[in-house]
C-alpha cells in the first residue's frame, strides 16, 4: 500500500538534511516523494543507467555494488542513495538491488536540483566538496573556541589570596577564574594581587571575594577572535573567560592573541634557518601543533597545511647538513639528501617521523662512506629526532649503511625491485618512488626518477604487483552504514584515518604516477596530473579528490583538536565525537575509494 503524504512527512522529518529545513519547505518538496516497493533480490538501478532520482529507505535494506559487483554499502533505514551519480551526469555510478522487501521513497531528479537550489543545508549535505571552506586565517575568521585555553585555572571565593598567588605561581598562570561548581563568579588577576593587595598593604589571608572582579564579562566559543581584542581594548584588561550554557569552557588572553597572531610557518623557518643547535631548532618546532591549529582554523585546505608544515622540516634538514658541514668540513664527494615519506610527499601533519637517505657520486670510496657520509648521516637524523621527527621504526633513515650509497647502487637497487618485485621489494620500492631531494647536488637526482618510472612502467609484473600493494590497506567499512572501528588495544573503537583513510589514496596516487609515467610526489598533485593525463577519468577523478580532501581534512581538524585539549595530535578519530552529518560523508568518501580500489584491482583504471 503506497505512503500516506501524512507518512511521507512524518519521516522526513526525521531524517537529514530534511528535518533542519523549515517546516513549510519540507512540507512543499513532499508532494515529489513518490512511494515504491522492492521484494528482495528486486534491482533498483543498475551502473550507467540513467537515474530516476534520489532514494531513501524507509524500510528495509538495500545492497551497493561498483562496477565490478563488487559491495561498497550495505544501507538501511533513512540512507539516501544515488546522489553522487545525479551530482555528476544523471547516470549511475554504483547498482543497487533490494536485499529484503524494501519501500524507498524517490524524489526525482528535477526535484531533487530544485532541493539543491533552494536550500543550502540541503546542498551542504550532498556537495562532498570542501570547497566553501575559508582560506584566510585572522581574528576576524577565527571563532574562540580555536584560541582559549581549555579548563581554565580555578579558585573558590573564600581561598585566601596568598593561597591564589601559590596557584597562579605554580601553574604558571596570569589570572584564576573564581567559580562556583560550574558556574563563573568572578576573576582575579596578577595585577589584582599587586595593585589591590600588596599597594593596600592587605593581609595575605584577605578573602578572593574582596579583590576579585565580580561578574566579569564573558563571551560564548562561538564568538570571534576580533570580539576578545575589542572587548580587551575597550574594557582595558587582559583576560576574557568563555562560558556556554552558564558553564566555564575556557578563558583567551592576550598572550593568547598575540600567540596565535605571530605563528606563521615564514617565522618559524626564518628562526630554524638562524638556530645553532638542534636544541635551538627544537624550541621552534614545538610551535608547529599552535601553527597546525592555527591553519586548520583559517579553513587552509589541507595541501597547504601539510605542505607548510613540509617546509619546516625541509628547512631543519638543510640547516643541520649546514652545521655537520662545519662540524665535520667540506664533504669529499658531491652528495644529496632526500626526504621519502610524507616528508617526500610534502604531507607531514601534526605527527611525523623521518624517512631520509643519501645518494654518493660514484666517486666516493668505502672510508668515505663509512667515515665522513655516516658521521654526517648521524648528525642530521639525531638533530632530527630533537627537534620532534623521532626515528623511523623501520631504520629508513641515512644512519642505515644501506640508504647511504653511490648513485650506481641506487640504480641497482631499482632495478632489482622492478625485476624481481618481492614483496620487500614493493615496499621498499613504494618508500622510494617518494623520493624528493633536500639539500646538496641535485644533479644526482637528475632523470633517476624518469629513467626508474620508464623501466617500471614497462613491466607488467611490476606493475600488477604494485597494484596488489596498494590495495593492502582497505577503508573502514562496516555494515548498515557503519564504520569497521579498532577493535581492542589502546585506540578501540575509533579509526585510523592514516592507515585506513589517507594512506589507500597515497598508495594509489602512486600507482596512477607509475602508470602514467608522472614526475608529481605529491598524492594530490599525483591525483590531478593522473586526471588530465587521462590516467583517471574526469568524474571518477573529481569524487576521487573530493574523498581525499575530506578525509585528509577531518584528519588535521581531530589533530587540531586533541591540541587545543592539551594532548599530543594523534590519526586515531572516535566516530561518536562526528555530527551525524560529518560520519555521512566521511563514510561516503570511505565508499568512493573502496570503489576506486575495486576499479583498479579488477585493472580498469579509475571509476568512469
Amino acid at each position: 500500500m503506497p505512503l500516506t503524504h501524512e507518512q511521507i512527512l512524518r519521516f522526513l522529518s526525521s531524517v537529514h538534511p530534511y528535518d533542519v529545513l523549515p517546516r513549510e519547505a519540507v512540507e512543499a518538496i513532499e508532494p515529489a516523494f513518490v512511494s515504491q516497493a522492492f521484494a528482495a533480490g528486486d534491482a533498483i538501478y543498475a551502473f550507467g543507467k540513467e537515474l530516476d532520482g534520489l532514494y531513501i529507505i524507509y524500510e528495509g535494506e538495500v545492497e551497493v555494488t561498483d562496477e565490478n559487483d563488487v559491495v561498497v554499502s550495505n544501507l538501511g533505514l533513512r540512507n539516501s542513495f544515488g546522489e553522487r551519480g545525479l551530482l555528476r551526469d544523471g547516470l549511475a555510478a554504483t547498482t543497487a538491488h533490494a536485499t529484503t522487501d524494501c519501500t524507498l521513497l524517490l524524489l526525482p531528479a528535477k526535484g531533487f536540483d530544485q532541493l539543491l537550489k533552494e536550500h543550502e543545508a540541503a546542498q551542504r549535505f550532498f556537495d562532498r566538496s570542501r570547497s566553501d571552506k575559508p582560506v584566510k586565517a585572522d581574528l576576524a575568521t577565527t571563532q574562540v573556541e580555536t584560541l582559549m585555553a581549555q579548563n581554565p585555572v580555578t579558585c573558590d571565593a573564600t581561598d585566601d589570596v596568598q593561597a591564589a598567588a601559590v596557584l597562579m605561581r605554580d601553574k604558571r598562570v596570569s589570572s584564576l577564574c573564581v567559580t562556583d561548581g560550574d558556574s563563573l563568579t568572578g576573576i582575579v588577576t596578577t595585577r589584582d594581587l599587586s595593585g589591590k593587595v600588596l599597594a593596600e598593604a592587605l593581609p595575605v589571608t584577605t578573602p578572593i571575594s574582596q579583590i576579585m572582579t565580580a561578574d566579569p564579562i564573558t563571551l560564548a566559543p562561538s564568538a570571534i577572535g576580533s570580539d576578545v581584542l575589542h572587548a580587551m581594548m575597550e574594557r582595558r584588561i587582559g583576560h576574557v573567560p568563555i562560558v556556554e550554557a552558564g558553564k566555564l569552557v575556557g578563558i583567551v588572553t592576550q598572550t593568547d592573541l598575540t600567540r596565535f597572531q605571530a605563528v606563521s610557518s615564514a617565522e618559524l623557518v626564518s628562526e630554524i634557518a638562524r638556530a645553532k643547535t638542534a636544541k635551538d631548532m627544537a624550541k621552534v618546532t614545538t610551535r608547529i601543533p599552535q601553527l597546525l591549529v592555527q591553519l586548520v582554523a583559517g579553513g587552509r585546505p589541507h595541501q597547504v597545511v601539510t605542505r607548510l608544515i613540509t617546509d619546516i622540516a625541509d628547512t631543519a634538514t638543510r640547516r643541520l647538513l649546514m652545521l655537520a658541514e662545519r662540524k665535520l668540513g667540506p664533504p669529499p664527494v658531491p652528495y644529496l639528501w632526500l626526504a621519502c615519506g610524507s616528508q617526500g610527499r610534502q604531507e607531514q601533519t601534526g605527527v611525523s617521523d623521518q624517512d631520509n637517505c643519501i645518494i654518493l657520486d660514484d666517486a666516493v670510496t668505502d672510508a668515505d662512506r663509512e667515515g665522513y657520509f655516516a658521521e654526517l648521516a648521524k648528525f642530521v637524523c639525531d638533530g632530527l629526532d630533537v627537534c620532534g621527527y623521532v626515528y623511523c621504526p623501520g631504520d629508513m633513515m641515512a644512519t642505515n649503511p644501506q640508504w647511504c650509497q653511490p648513485l650506481s647502487v641506487w640504480r641497482g637497487y631499482f632495478n632489482s625491485w622492478v625485476n624481481k618485485p618481492v614483496p620487500e621489494a614493493q615496499m621498499l620500492a613504494s618508500v622510494m618512488f617518494d623520493l624528493r631531494p633536500i639539500g646538496g647536488y641535485t644533479g644526482l637526482f637528475d632523470n633517476l626518477q624518469d629513467k626508474t618510472l620508464k623501466m617500471a612502467s614497462k613491466n607488467s609484473i611490476f606493475v600488477a604487483h604494485m597494484v596488489s600493494n596498494s590495495l593492502k590497506h582497505t577503508p573502514p567499512l562496516g555494515l548498515l552504514r557503519g564504520f569497521a572501528t579498532i577493535r581492542s588495544g589502546e585506540h578501540k573503537n575509533s579509526l585510523d584515518l592514516k592507515h585506513n583513510g589517507v594512506v589507500p589514496v597515497v598508495d594509489l596516487g602512486r600507482v596512477y604516477a607509475l602508470q602514467g609515467r608522472l614526475g608529481e610526489v605529491n598524492t594530490r598533485a599525483r591525483l590531478e596530473a593522473a586526471q588530465h593525463a587521462g590516467v583517471l577519468s574526469k568524474s571518477g577523478g573529481r569524487d576521487l579528490l573530493d574523498a581525499y580532501d575530506l578525509i585528509a581534512e577531518t584528519r588535521l581538524e581531530h589533530q587540531a583538536n586533541l591540541v587545543k585539549a592539551g594532548a599530543a595530535p594523534d590519526n586515531y578519530l572516535t566516530p561518536s565525537t562526528l555530527s551525524e552529518f560529518d560520519r555521512s560523508h566521511l563514510r561516503d568518501a570511505f565508499v568512493v575509494i573502496k570503489s576506486m580500489q575495486s576499479a583498479i584491482g579488477h585493472g580498469r583504471g579509475m571509476l568512469s
